[in-house]
Formats: C-alpha cells, sequence, structure tokens
C-alpha cells in the first residue's frame, strides 16, 4: 500500500469503501464462475489469535507447503470477487518488508489476511456465502483447501465450525509481556505511519485492521487501564483475551494453541504437523526464527503482569510443553 500509484489508490478507495460494490461484484462472480465443488468436509485452516503472536510467520510457512489457496495481494481490491482480479493482475513486484519492520518480506504472490472484508457481514450473509466464497477462492488459486489468516475470527469460531465441520483452528499463544510490549511498538509505529499517509488508515479500515495506530479498536473493554500509549493497558488486553480464549475453547479438539516461543524448534513444529494431521514433504521445518526477547524497559503493574503469566502458565500447561 505504501507504493500504491494515486490510480490505485482511487481504485482501492472506490471498491472497498462501499459494500454494495463488494457484493454486487461476489454476486456476478458467482454466476460467471461458480461451481459445485464439495468443500464443506475439507480440513480448511483458519489462523487466528492477537495480532503479533506470530499468525503471520504460521500462514507463510502453511502457505509454503503450496497445498492451500489463500488470498494474496494480487487479489486486491477484489476481495470479494477473487476471480475477477486477474484481469487486474499486478506487476511482480521484488520482495520487501511489509510496513510493521519485523522482518516479514512479502511480494504480490503473498498471502495475506484480507477475507475480513467478507466476514464483516451478519450471520446469515456468512452461513449463506461462506461456501460460495471459499469455492471462488479455491478456483482462483486452483486448490482443494483454504487456508486463512485472520485475528478477529477467533469471535466466530462456532460460527465457521457449524459451515466446515472439519475445519482447523491454530491459535498462537505468546510471552505476555513480550507480547504486549510488541503490540504497544506496532500501536506507536502505525500511528506515525498513518499520520503520515492517510491513505494507510483507510487500507486498514477497509481490511478490518484497526489492532493498531489512530483507529484502534480493543478488543475487550478496559476496566482499569485504559491509555493505549501504556503497557498496562495492552498487558491487560491480553489477559483478557487469552482468559476468554481458554474458557472457551480448550476442550475443542480442532483449536490447537500454539506456543510462539517454541516455533524455531523443529520437533514441536513436527508434533504440531501431527497433530493437525499435515503431510508434506516441501515444508522446511526450520522456516522459523529464533524468538529473541526484548529488553523492556517500560514500566508496568507487577500484579497486572503476574496475572498474565499465570494464565500463559495454563496454556502450557494445557499445551504440554
Amino acid at each position: 500500500m505504501q507504493s500504491y500509484s494515486n490510480i490505485q489508490k482511487f481504485l482501492h478507495d472506490f471498491v472497498l469503501s462501499k459494500k454494495i460494490i463488494n457484493k454486487s461484484l461476489f454476486e456476478l462472480e458467482k454466476i460467471i464462475y461458480l461451481k459445485n465443488k464439495d468443500v464443506k468436509n475439507h480440513s480448511h485452516i483458519f489462523i487466528t489469535g492477537l495480532p503479533r503472536s506470530g499468525t503471520t510467520s504460521l500462514l507463510n510457512f502453511i502457505f509454503s507447503s503450496n497445498e492451500y489457496a489463500s488470498l494474496t495481494y494480487n487479489n486486491m481490491p477484489f476481495i470479494l470477487s477473487p476471480n475477477f482480479s486477474k484481469f487486474f493482475q499486478k506487476k511482480k513486484i521484488q520482495k520487501k518488508e511489509r510496513l510493521h519492520g519485523d522482518g516479514i518480506n512479502f511480494d504480490n504472490y503473498s498471502p495475506e489476511a484480507l477475507d475480513e472484508i467478507f466476514f464483516d457481514n451478519n450471520e446469515k450473509f456468512i452461513k449463506n456465502e461462506l461456501i460460495s466464497y471459499i469455492q471462488l477462492i479455491l478456483l482462483n488459486k486452483n486448490k482443494n483447501k483454504y487456508l486463512s489468516k485472520n485475528n478477529l475470527n477467533y469471535k466466530r469460531i462456532d460460527l465457521i465450525c457449524s459451515i466446515l465441520p472439519n475445519s482447523i483452528f491454530l491459535i498462537p499463544i505468546r510471552e505476555p509481556l513480550q507480547h504486549a510490549y510488541s503490540l504497544l511498538n506496532q500501536h506507536l509505529h502505525f500511528i506515525q505511519l498513518q499520520k503520515e499517509d492517510k491513505f494507510i488508515l483507510r487500507y486498514m479500515n477497509y481490511l478490518g485492521h484497526n489492532e493498531f495506530g489512530l483507529n484502534h479498536k480493543f478488543w475487550n473493554n478496559p476496566i482499569n487501564y485504559d491509555d493505549i500509549n501504556k503497557i498496562d493497558y495492552w498487558l491487560e488486553q491480553w489477559i483478557m483475551f487469552y482468559q476468554n480464549i481458554l474458557d472457551k475453547y480448550q476442550s475443542y479438539s480442532n483449536c490447537h494453541f500454539i506456543v510462539y516461543e517454541e516455533l524455531a524448534n523443529i520437533n514441536y513444529i513436527k508434533k504440531i504437523l501431527k497433530k493437525i494431521n499435515f503431510k508434506n514433504s516441501n515444508l522446511k521445518l526450520n522456516f522459523f526464527k529464533n524468538s529473541n526477547k526484548k529488553e523492556i524497559q517500560n514500566l508496568y503493574n507487577k500484579t497486572n503482569y503476574d496475572k498474565a503469566r499465570s494464565i500463559y502458565q495454563k496454556f502450557l500447561s494445557l499445551i504440554g510443553t
């Protein structure tokens, strides 16, 4: 988005700013392209959870198997009509680091969290159209299984399971203080970026990426900490978010909690792949970099952190690391 021309920005604004345009293109695409293809009982993978927990790295890792279809930057801005996007193919760009400045590189063939444009509709629409939507994406990518990274899909795990009963959910968990520090830094980073370029703010709003920046939306109502520029706010959000995940989904056999700090451990990766019955010899098991702990100078409330650590330890015990 940072290198879009004025024409590209106009096209994104025009298509993404109005649901009626997206839905009209979706209906037209169904008429032209939709085929009756059995996707309901396949093991589609949905990666969800708080941002900065390794969701993008997991997405790229599984996508590298070449077995799954994901929306890519080539599908922008025609997210609800992925097969129309081939008529507006972008020139291949060299891989470059994404705006987060976290060492993750991308080009226009890279997968990305884009399907919130579909899910940001009422439940009736999702129930009626999710299978058709996935069929269109699979047709566009010539695959049989769908791979989604959407940090907001934790809210609709039950809904997705009711439509796609064999779906698998991967929910990464990161050490809370390191995680809160990363969330805070990205928030401050995107505030600056969005002040410098208003299109970045609009673009993120279109995609439902309100995790950071000027239009940040909290996951839960703050209780004791409401200063979003302080680490205790993000720690408290971590506590409420993951306590809710633990309470709701620890008994779900298709919800797999992933320890962020263990991703560079090849034996741990093998264990995850076995758990989700994933067999692919193309995967590079050393895909993930070692997790480097940051030295955190920010002041934080110890009671707040201890509560977060207690929840984190419960996850570790549950996962069996």
